[in-house]
């Protein structure tokens, strides 16, 4: 299963894109992974319609809040059940247009709080990390 991390905009923090390449790295070992930044909305929507066999989610704090081992529950149903690829839509410090909200209907919220877009990017790549951390058995998650 190959996991996208679609991202509006680009993250532009030295600081936070080492914290992300580190988790992507991590993930590696796990599943391929891909980071793609594109520039809007439209060229978000161009990259989901370009492969709509992918599951979709979008990072929304309106979305279902879920526990790390809930997360991973999901992402191992997700593999067992033989999907190719989920994209983790990310916004930009703008959100999202309705167009993207109506496009993805399946939505994760990291938190009732609010974060940076670029922090966010940073705590969906360690989630994921984690999950696959305990699908594994490995004792990172404690």
């Amino acid at each position: 299963m190959k996991i996208r991390l679609l991202m509006l905009g680009k993250t532009r923090r030295a600081e936070m894109r080492v914290v992300i390449d580190d988790y992507v790295k991590r993930i590696g070992r796990h599943s391929p992974i891909e980071i793609a930044e594109v520039r809007d909305s439209e060229a978000a929507i161009k990259k989901l319609d370009a492969d709509r066999a992918a599951t979709a989610v979008l990072l929304d704090a309106a979305g279902k809040s879920l526990t790390s081992e809930a997360f991973a529950k999901w992402l191992g149903e997700q593999r067992d059940r033989g999907t190719r690829e989920i994209i983790f839509v990310c916004g930009d410090a703008d959100g999202f247009q309705p167009a993207v909200r109506e496009r993805v209907p399946q939505k994760f919220s990291l938190s009732t709080m609010t974060y940076s877009h670029e922090l966010a990017r940073a705590m969906l790549a360690e989630q994921i990390y984690r999950a696959f951390a305990i699908l594994s058995g490995s004792p990172y998650p404690k």
